[in-house]
């Protein structure tokens, strides 16, 4: 049952493994910590997680057990949803530590992943891979344990999206200091959104013509995505996609004025506060 099971990481996830790594202590070689998610239907979605201090010896582990029971008690207060389904660890390999560590969350939750973050960036990226540990050995006897990769896959909510994409605008600098940027009003993200679906369309355009000319040998899996992707679109008129655009136009802008309005009404509210209270 362990094995048909499937793991999907939300990028937050990955942020706070690689900002538990960059505040770990000197001595430390890799940080390790609680994944919390929910599992439905064979798919185990972290969403969450935390890191729990701990020091790594030639024969054993110490780690502190109370403070992640404590941090998780405390994180069941405010996101019931969240579970615990498995631990983290830094590394691009499982360990001689890691079945002990295992042990501790088999007790927690049933069939627990192992999620590895490679921040040493080997190959030139960060390595993102899951187990299960499977037992191993036969009735009445000795018993192991082997550690067995599963699917991993990065899945996004659409505010995660949005905020990535801001993330990506930071990039592309020389200088030591961080580029800035700020979130951009709702009209000009609807214009960037057209504008590089039009780009993307203009290179499916492209690899479709290369292909019927023969310059390009087709990819039946290309083919395939670009089936499922014409037949995911509605079929409808031009007159019938206007409509539906600019109702659609009509309820953001609706939504913005409401929201400036609130804005000043609470803005205002609050100067008549401070007025009052002189």
């Amino acid at each position: 049952m362990a094995l048909n099971l499937q793991v999907k990481v939300h990028p937050v996830v990955l942020f706070q493994i690689v900002d538990a790594f960059e505040r770990r202590n000197a001595d430390s070689q890799r940080v390790i910590g609680t994944l919390l998610g929910n599992l439905d239907k064979g798919i185990v979605e972290v969403t969450n997680c935390f890191c729990v201090p701990h020091k790594e010896y030639d024969d054993q582990v110490e780690a502190e057990i109370n403070y992640a029971i404590d941090l998780y008690d405390l994180n069941r207060k405010v996101n019931s949803n969240e579970v615990i389904v498995g631990w983290w660890a830094t590394g691009h390999e499982v360990t001689n530590h890691s079945s002990v560590i295992h042990e501790y969350y088999a007790r927690e939750c049933n069939n627990p992943v192992h999620v590895t973050l490679d921040t040493s960036l080997q190959g030139g990226r960060m390595g993102l891979k899951a187990y299960v540990c499977v037992l191993l050995g036969v009735p009445n006897g000795k018993q192991g344990s082997m550690f067995t990769p599963i699917p991993i896959d990065i899945t996004c909510y659409d505010p995660e999206v949005f905020a990535l994409q801001l993330c990506q605008k930071t990039m592309g600098t020389s200088s030591n200091r961080p580029k800035q940027t700020h979130p951009v009003q709702d009209l000009a993200q609807v214009a960037e959104a057209g504008n590089k679906m039009g780009s993307l369309l203009d290179q499916v355009l492209s690899y479709v013509e290369d292909v019927l000319a023969d310059r390009v040998k087709p990819d039946n899996a290309i083919g395939r995505s670009l089936l499922d992707l014409v037949n995911s679109v509605p079929h409808m008129t031009n007159e019938q996609f206007s409509e539906m655009f600019n109702s659609n136009v009509k309820d953001l802008l609706m939504v913005i004025t409401l929201s400036q309005l609130i804005k000043s009404q609470l803005q205002l509210n609050e100067k008549l506060t401070l007025l009052t209270s002189v």
